[in-house]
């Protein structure tokens, strides 16, 4: 009788002391958020790389003008960026390969000097999540590699292993044309196929990445190629930089077909904070307005004008002679003054848009299958989450949506590195 008359008053007091924790002032809820970030591993999936940012005079222990480096990511609270061995697509051949070969050892050798050389007590590579929690408990930061396009391979098999050896704990087998391994979501723009998903090579490389405990990464192969791999992995796979195609209708992103298969599948898609992969709408008003002021400030210089795409269009020789003369920064700096000033020029994505996708994922798949990416220095970043300094701002985002601290836990990090150890502990198991 006695228990029975306490348990009433035990779970009153439970009560009374759960709402005295929760957070009742805009003050409260930010000291909440930021006590949360400090005690939970953030980690970012994709993080490109320039190499030139990898020298003994310029590299990460500066505060360079690129979206990720340390500084950065100490005043943001950014502990796991994943730096990535990212080579373009070029022709399917012996030539094509070797340059790609190399250009990737060079990605991967200047990883290796900023841990070993330029910052070893600031940075240390993991290729376990054993190694991410003990680095990350010793307070430096974390990096891990992963391969966007798995075209350096070649003909190869066995750089699988050695890009492995390297560090390498995810591939993707295509980047935006179709590779020697597999069809990318580039091809749904024409239905021009190469391989109707994946080709024979493609499929042993798969294989050889489940023996040696790789991850395979689907955001950028087709739709197909993405079916295929889930049909023949004995493992699950993430999406490392990918969102909700039912919110953004773009072909880097997932439809919930997509999604139910992986998440059968026991995977992770890392929602990406890439703007036209997470609102159209808002992306090309702003991107169609901003070029206009731009075009217009050049037209004033007697120069021309020439955004992204355009610019990687140019021959090299072209680009280089464009960026020491500086004129395009200069373009580019003068376009923000003016549109800071005005008042009605459209809005801009912003973490918000980001967080509603992580809530269309989750009510889709569940917590247990999504994560948190950036795709800094590769065309990624917000208003709210433009560098990794800000990266504090999803985590109170989160808060605000009404996300635990479990399982803000499991979307930076936990998800994926679940994910990496079941792919260690398949490749064990195959040995």
């Amino acid at each position: 009788m006695k228990l029975k008359a306490t348990l009433p008053f035990l779970v009153l007091t439970i009560l009374i002391s759960s709402c005295k924790s929760e957070p009742k002032t805009e003050e409260e809820l930010i000291a909440y958020a930021k006590d949360i970030h400090d005690r939970v591993i953030t980690l970012d999936t994709h993080c490109d790389i320039n190499v030139a940012n990898f020298t003994d005079s310029i590299n990460y222990t500066q505060r360079l003008d690129n979206q990720v480096n340390l500084p950065k990511m100490l005043e943001g609270g950014l502990d796991v960026p994943w730096f990535i061995v990212y080579t373009g697509q070029d022709s399917l051949s012996r030539e094509g390969f070797e340059k790609a070969h190399t250009n990737a050892m060079s990605k991967f050798n200047a990883i290796h000097r900023l841990v070993r050389d330029y910052a070893p007590n600031q940075i240390e590579l993991a290729r376990t999540s054993d190694d991410v929690r003990r680095i990350n408990a010793s307070g430096k930061k974390v990096a891990m590699i992963g391969i966007e396009n798995g075209y350096p391979v070649g003909l190869d098999i066995e750089n699988v292993q050695k890009f492995y050896d390297l560090g390498a704990r995810y591939m993707s087998l295509s980047h935006n044309g179709h590779s020697q391994l597999c069809d990318s979501n580039t091809g749904e723009a024409d239905n021009n196929w190469l391989h109707n998903g994946l080709s024979d090579f493609g499929k042993m490389v798969l294989k050889e990445m489940n023996k040696v405990g790789m991850m395979i990464d689907v955001s950028h192969p087709s739709k197909e190629a993405m079916r295929q791999m889930i049909e023949l992995t004995e493992a699950p796979i993430i999406a490392s930089h990918s969102s909700a195609r039912a919110l953004c209708d773009h072909s880097r992103n997932l439809d919930d077909e997509q999604l139910q298969w992986l998440k059968d599948n026991g995977g992770v898609v890392q929602t990406v904070a890439f703007r036209s992969y997470l609102s159209t709408e808002k992306s090309e008003a702003r991107n169609k307005k901003s070029t206009e002021i731009k075009t217009q400030i050049a037209d004033s210089l007697g120069v021309t004008y020439y955004g992204r795409r355009e610019f990687r269009a140019l021959d090299k020789t072209l680009q280089d002679s464009i960026r020491e003369s500086g004129y395009l920064s200069k373009i580019n700096d003068l376009a923000k003054a003016k549109i800071d000033a005005m008042a009605d020029f459209p809005p801009e994505v912003n973490v918000s848009d980001f967080v509603d996708h992580i809530d269309y994922l989750v009510g889709k798949m569940g917590i247990d299958h999504v994560g948190i990416s950036s795709d800094f220095d590769g065309g990624g970043g917000i208003e709210g989450w433009n560098d990794a300094s800000e990266t504090f701002n999803v985590t109170l985002e989160l808060v605000r949506r009404g996300y635990s601290e479990e399982q803000i836990e499991q979307l930076w990090s936990g998800n994926l590195l679940r994910v990496l150890d079941e792919c260690q502990a398949v490749a064990e198991s195959l040995k």
